[in-house]
């Protein structure tokens, strides 16, 4: 029993300075993961603040809600983009102008024609014809190109004109 206790004494000194390394090593990796985890806490106080919500659950259900109102937002947006994706190729943004001398014998390039149409070449010639006796302005609707009423060598050139102004 002797020899037990002697052999225990000399061993205790070893067994001793072993459980010390091990307290330290778990005190350092302690130390280290408190402060991993006091950075993860400022950054999760840092997201939480000024949402109005207590915890993470809320927070992403709150932010789930946000992105459906957005989501509906944004197919109200795409059906508005549409209609005006329809409507833009109605507007009359196509100008064909000229400037002309009605009356050869005398006079300048005085008179014109000018046409506004869309890409269907819907819209509006006006023509102004000048002479020394008065001035007359005429304005005839397009469909398609065409007019109703008669239209002038000129009055078709400027809607040719407009038609390419692409």
């Amino acid at each position: 029993m002797q020899e037990w206790n002697e052999l225990i004494l000399e061993q205790l000194v070893w067994v001793v300075i072993g459980l010390v390394i091990v307290v330290v090593w778990l005190l350092i990796w302690n130390l280290l993961q408190g402060s991993k985890l006091r950075k993860i806490r400022r950054k999760y106080e840092l997201m939480m603040q000024g949402t109005g919500v207590e915890d993470l659950e809320g927070l992403l259900i709150d932010l789930k809600l946000q992105q459906g109102k957005l989501e509906d937002a944004q197919e109200q947006q795409q059906q508005i983009l549409k209609q005006l994706q329809s409507l833009v190729p109605k507007q009359k943004a196509k100008i064909g102008i000229k400037r002309y001398n009605a009356f050869a014998e005398r006079g300048n390039d005085l008179s014109f024609s000018i046409a506004f149409i869309n890409d269907e070449k819907d819209g509006v010639v006006l023509t102004g014809i000048y002479n020394r006796e008065g001035s007359y302005v005429y304005a005839k609707p397009l469909t398609k190109g065409e007019s109703p009423h008669a239209l002038s060598t000129e009055e078709l050139e400027v809607i040719a004109l407009a038609a390419q102004g692409e």
